[in-house]
């Protein structure tokens, strides 16, 4: 059986680690958000759910510390929050407008017809079934 280590970690590492993941938090926010470029394509991409959603978890972290965090965390926390509050306002107020660009620009597109569905109870070479996963269809 593994053994128990117990290691002590100073206040100072600690408010360092959290600030690490506090940025770190902030940086996946703000790259969904637009404002870093994809490593792979250079070009910045926009997911306004991904974005909401890591905001939302760094209010819940500041509600859920609100009189344990000291000075400097609760300071880095709170401006990481509303920058990103910021940011996220100023990008659904860009995306209605590509929105829009996009859409008179693409030409009518005829209705679009489902995809046939597949056989759900295909056998394996074992003859046991796949685990098929099915989404509301």
């Amino acid at each position: 059986m593994a053994e128990y280590q117990n290691t002590t970690v100073s206040s100072g590492e600690m408010t360092q680690r959290f600030i690490e993941f506090v940025m770190m938090q902030a940086q996946n926010a703000a790259f969904m958000l637009g404002q870093i470029p994809h490593p792979q394509t250079g070009k910045a991409e926009v997911n306004l759910d991904m974005a909401q959603l890591l905001i939302d978890q760094l209010a819940m972290i500041q509600e859920k510390t609100k009189g344990n965090l000291n000075a400097d965390e609760s300071k880095i926390l709170a401006g990481a929050i509303s920058n990103l509050q910021l940011a996220f306002v100023e990008a659904v107020r860009r995306e209605p407008s590509k929105k829009a660009a996009v859409q008179s620009e693409a030409p009518p597109q005829e209705e679009q017809k489902p995809p046939p569905q597949s056989e759900p109870e295909q056998a394996d070479s074992d003859g046991k079934k796949k685990f098929v996963k099915s989404y509301g269809a």
